[in-house]
Order: C-alpha cells, then structure tokens, then sequence
C-alpha cells in the first residue's frame, strides 16, 4: 500500500520563500497524530519520502519518529503532479509519502478515480487502483489518543 500523507499546517510565508514556511504548534500536533495513528493501526512501513520543502520534510519527520522511520527526501514531491507508484517503486511495498496539495489529491484521483478532500494533515492509502483507507486530522487525532496519556494526546484539526 502506499501511503499519502499532505503536509501539516504550517505558518504563512511572511516575507520568506515558500519552501521554508515552517509548520505550526498545530502542525507538528497533526504530524505527531499522524505517526502515532500509523503505528496504532499497525502499518508496518518500510520507508517515508517526503518533498524537500520545510513543512512536508518536518511534517514526515514528526510523524516518522514514533515509527522509528528515517526520512528520505525525494525531489519529486516538491510540487506538481507525481506518479505515487513510481515515486515509491524501490523502496518496499507499504511506503509513505509526504507531498503537498493539489498534488496529494490528484495522485489519489490519477490512481483510484476517487476524489478527496485533502485537508492539512490527511492521510489517504490506497493500493491496486483502489483508494482503501482515508483519515482526515481529526481521526487521526482520535486514533493517536487511544494509544497516548491523556497529557500527551494531540489536539485534533
């Protein structure tokens, strides 16, 4: 299955270039949530490539870090339309990739017909040509706190 995952919030450009925007507290929450929820449902991932950009790079480093997945930064899903099939090839048979929007969509569109709201943080798996698992922030979110203490728990979307 490959996994897709957009980048979490992140802050507004003020004034910098759009590749450094940095995620918010409630972004690297969303990154967390979508690690921990990964790990709760037991998705046994054998890589994480994520667009150079800041917020995709950090979003995929939260989230690999319950996981225990080192990140690798793959060029093509820096922006634009990419092949999730292609970009994964190599690199095992459940991978994660971290991207930005519209692209995240368009890839589940191109490769399963569905259309989906990719909101900030979202996560989509899909896997011969059908789109098998989408979790929006907020269920992410539900899943990581069924795994986590109460003071550690991240807040939803």
């Amino acid at each position: 299955m490959i996994w897709l995952l957009r980048h979490a919030e992140a802050e507004d450009a003020n004034g910098r270039p759009d590749a450094e925007r940095p995620l918010t507290e409630k972004g690297r929450a969303q990154s967390r949530a979508a690690g921990l929820a990964l790990k709760a449902l037991g998705v046994p991932l054998d890589a994480c490539l994520a667009s150079p950009r800041v917020r995709a790079r950090d979003t995929a480093l939260i989230a690999c870090e319950p996981l225990g997945l080192e990140v690798q930064l793959a060029p093509e899903l820096a922006g634009g339309r990419f092949d999730p099939e292609q970009v994964a090839a190599g690199f095992g048979t459940e991978v994660l990739l971290v991207a930005h929007n519209p692209d995240v969509a368009q890839a589940v569109y191109d490769c399963t017909g569905a259309r989906v709201r990719m909101k900030k943080g979202a996560l989509a798996g899909i896997a011969d040509g059908e789109l098998h698992v989408f979790l929006r922030p907020r269920e992410l979110a539900a899943i990581a706190a069924s795994v986590q203490p109460p003071a550690e728990r991240p807040s939803p979307d």
